[in-house]
């Protein structure tokens, strides 16, 4: 009896493993650039940690910039997509922003537990290994904002407030709140002060969001919108997550 051949894997199963082996590299990748950033991370580590060959992230992606600049822009797609949306919406404008930081939490808890670091890295060195289409995501992140205190403050539910600082006090503070969690760990193990404990991710959510209302919002609209529901908060399972180490 002749011994079986193996036969080659067909199209649909080189697809599949080349789908597997990029999923692979993209997440050892965010976990790597998270701790020492991107020049503190050579390729072999990303290869040993996705198990492959590190000839994988040329042939994938075209080298370790462009795995990077993968992760990111991925990440800040969805994020794009959903505060834009936010934008779109009639709804009124203080509960806009609430939902933006939660859409933001969400990503840093859930979706993207790394990102924030990632970026605080980024921003911390000018951006200097993002491309003008990346770059150009946060833009739209600030352009939606800008459209919605703009429009909030034409009808009367926003203060005249000014768009770009409205855009850095949530999303600056969001960001750093997310990339700081491992300092702030090593702050309060080494000597808590008396009666204080760390902040979950689900109550700086909800900090920001009732300083909306009661900072943001003119005071007939904090009044409307003061214990509704509309604005949704963390999903449940992101309010207890595991914190990251971060550097």
């Amino acid at each position: 009896m002749k011994p079986s051949r193996s036969h080659p894997k067909n199209g649909a199963g080189r697809r599949r493993d080349a789908a597997r082996t990029r999923d692979a590299l993209i997440a050892a990748g965010t976990g790597l650039f998270a701790e020492p950033g991107y020049d503190g991370v050579p390729v072999a580590a990303i290869a040993a940690k996705a198990k492959v060959n590190k000839a994988m992230i040329n042939y994938h992606f075209g080298g370790k910039r462009n795995l990077y600049v993968a992760i990111v822009s991925a990440t800040f797609s969805e994020i794009v997509s959903r505060v834009e949306a936010l934008a779109d919406s009639s709804r009124p404008a203080p509960d806009l922003l609430r939902d933006l930081v939660a859409v933001v939490g969400d990503t840093a808890t859930r979706r993207s537990p790394h990102f924030c670091t990632m970026m605080l890295r980024e921003v911390l060195s000018g951006g200097k290994h993002f491309e003008l289409a990346v770059l150009a995501m946060p833009a739209r992140v600030l352009g939606a904002v800008q459209r919605i205190v703009e429009r909030g403050v034409r009808e009367g539910t926003l203060r005249p407030v000014d768009p770009v600082l409205t855009h850095l006090s949530i999303v600056g503070s969001l960001v750093f709140f997310f990339a700081t969690a491992g300092f702030r760990e090593r702050v309060f193990s080494s000597r808590r002060p008396p009666g204080l404990r760390p902040p979950s991710p689900a109550a700086y959510v909800n900090h920001l969001q009732e300083m909306i209302t009661h900072g943001l919002a003119t005071s007939a609209a904090a009044v409307e919108g003061a214990g509704h529901a509309s604005s949704p908060r963390l999903p449940e399972r992101a309010r207890h997550a595991p914190r990251t180490r971060r550097a």
